[in-house]
């Protein structure tokens, strides 16, 4: 059965989840952790999209997020992309790092956020990483950290979900923490995330089970679910060629501007380090962010159609 496509309306909450390519490691040590939670932080501010809750693991994340007028797909492209580039290159390592595409389900909010928070922020206890609550308060890899202001991770939305506890900190940190200790007991939610479940409950009236409208894509009631859907139908206009080749013209420039190049160096074929590293960087995001051909994108960059395939493609050498 073919992928649906995402559904991705700015002011929806996702629950995003993706893991490593057969079940590899997407950081080995706390230099990768480091610098994954960095540019997690960086694209949030940068890209506006507040994240409320997420749990980073040897081998997959969790992520609560708003998506933004940037757009959640444009967000988590950069950040899977800049990540797995600067992972294999630290590393000496080849090919995807990812499994498949992410996953984001949209999450009805007020049933849902805080279920969510809980249920991602106790993934570091459920994987062992963490003995109990007390270790997760100062466990630097995960969002409950923050909310306990035991981290430096001031981009993370504390405030947003502190507010659900209460108006002054103290008694709503208080409050939050028996929530968090009230889920230990619950273990897996297989309903929050995933795995072809019916999310939408059924309605009985005088003539039999009248299920409500219900998507995969979508966790919620049926009423929400078709107002979703509904959204959904009105924003399906196609990206123009204006848009992309504007798209196109903010990553150069940006990447240019990180890895301390010019556009000039960048398409000279120069095999300096953070040139080769930045052109890899704008092939991956010309093609999967801004949705540029390979064709155009390897005519830019002036080098074969055959050499961006591989540089996309890659091999599976993973250690």
């Amino acid at each position: 059965m073919p992928r649906q496509p995402r559904i991705d309306i700015p002011g929806l909450l996702h629950h995003v989840i993706f893991r490593g390519i057969d079940g590899c490691k997407i950081v080995k040590d706390d230099t990768d952790r480091s610098g994954f939670v960095s540019r997690l932080g960086k694209l949030s501010e940068e890209c506006q999209t507040p994240v409320y809750a997420w749990a980073l693991l040897d081998n997959h994340a969790h992520l609560l997020v708003r998506s933004s007028e940037y757009g959640l797909p444009r967000f988590m492209r950069r950040l899977l992309t800049g990540h797995a580039i600067t992972f294999n290159l630290r590393h000496k390592r080849r090919g995807h790092l990812f499994q498949n595409r992410y996953k984001s389900i949209i999450c009805e909010e007020e049933s849902y956020f805080l279920e969510l928070v809980r249920y991602i922020h106790l993934n570091p206890i459920r994987a062992g990483q963490v003995k109990d609550l007390e270790g997760l308060k100062k466990h630097p890899w995960c969002g409950h950290a923050g909310l306990m202001n035991q981290t430096g991770a001031l981009w993370q939305c504390r405030d947003e979900v502190l507010s659900y506890f209460g108006r002054k900190e103290k008694p709503a940190i208080t409050k939050y923490v028996q929530f968090i200790h009230d889920g230990l007991a619950q273990g897996k939610r297989p309903e929050l995330v995933g795995g072809g479940l019916r999310r939408s409950q059924a309605n009985k009236d005088a003539n039999g089970i009248q299920p409500e409208a219900y998507d995969e894509r979508i966790l919620g009631a049926g009423d929400f679910v078709e107002q979703i859907l509904n959204q959904t139908e009105e924003a399906a206009l196609p990206s123009s060629s204006e848009e992309k080749q504007r798209m196109g013209e903010e990553c150069l420039q940006r990447i240019c501007e990180e890895f301390a190049t010019t556009t000039q160096e960048l398409y000279s074929g120069s095999r300096r380090r953070p040139v080769t590293t930045a052109r890899a960087m704008l092939a991956q995001e010309l093609v999967g962010v801004c949705g540029w051909s390979i064709t155009a994108t390897a005519k830019r960059l002036g080098v074969s159609a055959s050499a961006i395939s591989r540089r996309l493609s890659g091999n599976n050498n993973r250690q």
